[in-house]
């Protein structure tokens, strides 16, 4: 169910145990739910050999909340599954700062999903296109027999497009069908309706048909999100004249990013920061979802630029603004066949797919903010290498409580943190015992 208020103050100084339980409170996790997290999240043997073939074992990695996050006026803690350091805490750190202005505002299309039919061998492509449509409602009508509960729910096959690409193989007729997938994913109905139709569409448009399979730029299912930061909000301590000088080296930091591919790709690489752990973490295909963002990254105009697009308004505070590709599900899948998953769609309260792409939009336009914020004062290493320190700690062989000491110690040296200096310190720190 949704949190009353996503604001844990002290939430960081809690043991996990302590965290857990707060969060199980707020949420009102069920008891198995509990216990799933409680149990690193690991699955079954028996339900792992389900899931993919070959099974030899699992392999775990952190779910951590993050907190702070008002959308749609609404409280949300946001599960991440990750393994990088600071991700967490960066994107709670941004959601804060735009609560003056009223969190995150959301809208979200109709969960609309292409199937892709390719029509080969025609003698003329756009005849076969044209006979294709005149046809169309036969087709959505085959496509609709599918006995599924999704199609008694109001969703199903919708309507029907034809495009003429170039190829190598000389001019190729793509059918996409246009499917409502309700609050599935849908990949699985979408294959099965595009394999249903294609000896009809061979039938209509006299060709062959080739591949039929979901496209994963669901260009017809967009999540937008828009926040607004003043000045204040972004400054260390409130002082405006710092937080305007902050949001002009933002934007100077973002122009970079709508010039430059090789800027735009880690760039997106920090709002896929959020949005692939947020997806992982509630058992949804986040290669699909990765790949759908990039891909719509470089649609305006051939030229792969930045997912996010920021400026400044009338009274000088920062706007943000993300439009991206967001094919989730609550039914079906790994959301229901994994126990995590299932707890942390719970922890989200979420009722809709819909919701949940707004969700995840938002989360990758706080981590986006975070990044370039980062990057545009003190440098990214500066947060990073905070908390990296103790997972150098640890590979340098500090154990129990000498991996906070031994973090703490590196840390007020400053300068850059190296395994080798982390190493030496550890046995400087044992010496001196």
């Amino acid at each position: 169910m949704p949190v009353d208020n996503s604001r844990l103050k002290g939430f960081f100084r809690l043991d996990v145990n302590q965290r857990r339980q707060m969060v199980a409170t707020m949420a009102e996790l069920s008891p198995d739910a509990i216990e799933a997290l409680a149990s690193h999240g690991e699955l079954s043997e028996q339900a792992a050999d389900r899931m993919i073939e070959n099974v030899i074992g699992t392999m775990s990695l952190p779910v951590g909340v993050a907190t702070n996050f008002v959308i749609d006026s609404k409280h949300y803690l946001i599960p991440f599954c990750l393994e990088e350091s600071s991700v967490v805490a960066a994107a709670s750190n941004m959601a804060k700062r735009c609560l003056k202005m009223g969190g995150f505002k959301t809208q979200t299309d109709g969960p609309i999903m292409i199937g892709q039919l390719q029509v080969l061998d025609l003698d003329n492509p756009v005849e076969a296109g044209t006979a294709i449509l005149e046809n169309k409602q036969e087709l959505i009508d085959l496509c609709n027999s599918l006995p599924s509960t999704m199609v008694r729910l109001g969703g199903g096959c919708k309507d029907i497009e034809t495009r003429i690409l170039d190829s190598m193989n000389g001019r190729t007729l793509v059918i996409h069908i246009l499917v409502d997938t309700r609050d599935a994913m849908g990949a699985n109905a979408v294959n099965t309706m595009a394999e249903m139709i294609s000896g009809r569409v061979e039938e209509i448009s006299g060709g062959r048909v080739h591949l039929r399979i979901l496209s994963n730029l669901a260009s017809l299912r967009l999540a937008r999100v828009s926040a607004t930061f003043t000045p204040e909000e972004l400054s260390n301590d409130g002082n405006p004249i710092e937080g305007a000088k902050i949001i002009d080296a933002i934007l100077e930091a973002h122009d970079f990013a709508m010039i430059d591919p090789y800027r735009a790709t880690t760039h997106n690489k920090g709002i896929m920061n959020a949005i692939s752990p947020i997806a992982l973490a509630c058992g949804q295909d986040w290669r699909a979802i990765e790949a759908g963002c990039h891909a719509w990254a470089a649609v305006e105009d051939g030229c792969y630029k930045s997912m996010s697009r920021w400026s400044k308004d009338e009274l000088g505070n920062l706007v943000g603004w993300l439009e991206t590709p967001m094919a989730v599900g609550i039914v079906g899948g790994a959301s229901k066949i994994h126990p995590a998953a299932r707890a942390n769609l719970a922890i989200l309260g979420v009722e809709s797919a819909q919701e949940l792409a707004g969700v995840i939009a938002a989360a990758g336009l706080a981590q986006n903010l975070a990044a370039m914020r980062a990057l545009a004062t003190n440098g990214i290493q500066a947060g990073h290498m905070k908390l990296h320190a103790r997972n150098l700690a640890v590979s340098a062989g500090a154990a129990g409580d000498e991996v906070e000491l031994l973090a703490d110690l590196i840390k007020q040296k400053g300068g850059p943190i190296t395994q080798g200096l982390v190493d030496e310190e550890l046995l400087k720190m044992r010496d001196s015992l």
